[in-house]
C-alpha cells in the first residue's frame, strides 16, 4: 500500500497549503493513522478543529470525503449501507406483471444497494477520507456496528456478501467527550487531543485562514481570546469562532481591539447572552492586561 505522506513534516506543509495549521503531535499521529491504516480518534472541546482535519486531508490528497454526522438513534441504514427498498419492490410487481420468476440474488446486487458513507468510503475507488464526526452522540450500540468496518476494512451484508476495502480510507473519529467511547472502539484508533490554542498558534490560524488580516491584529485576537479562555463562560469560543469573529471585525473596519466598533461585534464569537455580559463587565480588562 502507497504512503499517503512521506513523513509528519510533508503531511504539515500539505495541510498548511490547505490553511490547516497542525501542531507536530497531532501531525505525528495523523501520519501514523495515514500510513499503518489505523482509525485515528480525535478528542477535545468544540470549534477547535478536529473535524477540519478531515476535511484538510481530503483536500489536500484531492480524494472524496464521506462524512457521517453521528447523533442519537443513528443506525445501520443511515450509516454503513441500506437497501433500495421502493425500486426492489417496482422490479417485484414488474416481474409479476410479466408473469415471470425474479432472481432473489437480482433483488440484492449493485442495482439495488445504496452505499451509506462508510461503506462508500471502503467501495471508493481511491484512498478515500472517512469522517465520523462527534461518534459520542450516537448511541452506545451503534459502536459495535462500526467494529468490523474500522478493524478489518470490511462490511458484512447478510444478502449480498461482505465488501472489503482495496485500499483502506483514512478513517477520522471526533468526540467532545459528551459520554465515554468504548474500549473496543478505543483500541481500534490511535487517538489525539486537541485543546484551545495557543496565542502564538491562534496567530498563525487566523493569518492563515484569513490572508488580508493585519499581524498585529491577529495577535491582538489571539491574546485576548487566551484572556477570555481564563473566565467562567457557558461556551468557551474556539478556533472556529474566533476565525467568525476577526471576520466581523475586518468587515466592520477595526484595525485593533479599541475600534469604537468591536463591542458590537461579540455576536460572532460567544453565543449566550451571560457570556456576552461578561465579555462586557471585563472588556477593559481584558483588551489592557500586559500580554
Amino acid at each position: 500500500m502507497s504512503m499517503v505522506f512521506d513523513s509528519p513534516d510533508t503531511l504539515t506543509q500539505a495541510l498548511a497549503d490547505t490553511g490547516y495549521i497542525i501542531d507536530d503531535e497531532l501531525a505525528t499521529a495523523v501520519y501514523l493513522a495515514a500510513a499503518l491504516a489505523r482509525p485515528i480518534l480525535i478528542e477535545g472541546p468544540a470549534g477547535v478543529g478536529k473535524t477540519a482535519v478531515a476535511a484538510a486531508i481530503s483536500q489536500a490528497m484531492e480524494t472524496s470525503l464521506h462524512r457521517l454526522q453521528c447523533y442519537e438513534g443513528l443506525d445501520a441504514g443511515h450509516a454503513l449501507y441500506d437497501w433500495d427498498y421502493p425500486r426492489q419492490f417496482m422490479a417485484i410487481r414488474l416481474a409479476e406483471a410479466g408473469d415471470t420468476a425474479i432472481d432473489e440474488n437480482t433483488l440484492y446486487s449493485d442495482r439495488y444497494l445504496l452505499q451509506r458513507p462508510v461503506l462508500a468510503a471502503l467501495a471508493s475507488a481511491q484512498r478515500a477520507v472517512l469522517l465520523i464526526d462527534e461518534l459520542d452522540r450516537a448511541d452506545e450500540a451503534f459502536e459495535a456496528l462500526l467494529l468490523e468496518a474500522l478493524s478489518d476494512w470490511q462490511i458484512s451484508i447478510p444478502e449480498y456478501g461482505t465488501v472489503t476495502a482495496a485500499t483502506p480510507p483514512i478513517v477520522i473519529v471526533t468526540g467532545n467527550r459528551s459520554r465515554e467511547l468504548s474500549d473496543a472502539l478505543r483500541r481500534r484508533c490511535l487517538y489525539a487531543w486537541i485543546d484551545y490554542p495557543s496565542a502564538a498558534h491562534e496567530t498563525r490560524v487566523l493569518k492563515a485562514r484569513l490572508p488580508d488580516i493585519e499581524h498585529a491584529l491577529a495577535e491582538q485576537i489571539s491574546r485576548f481570546l487566551a484572556r477570555v479562555r481564563g473566565l467562567d463562560l457557558a461556551k468557551q469560543p474556539g478556533l472556529s469562532e474566533s476565525l467568525d469573529w476577526a471576520r466581523a471585525m475586518i468587515t466592520v473596519g477595526a484595525s485593533d481591539l479599541a475600534h469604537e466598533r468591536v463591542p458590537t461585534t461579540l455576536a460572532a464569537l460567544v453565543k449566550d447572552p451571560a457570556d456576552i455580559q461578561a465579555l462586557r463587565t471585563h472588556w477593559h480588562a481584558l483588551i489592557d492586561e500586559p500580554a
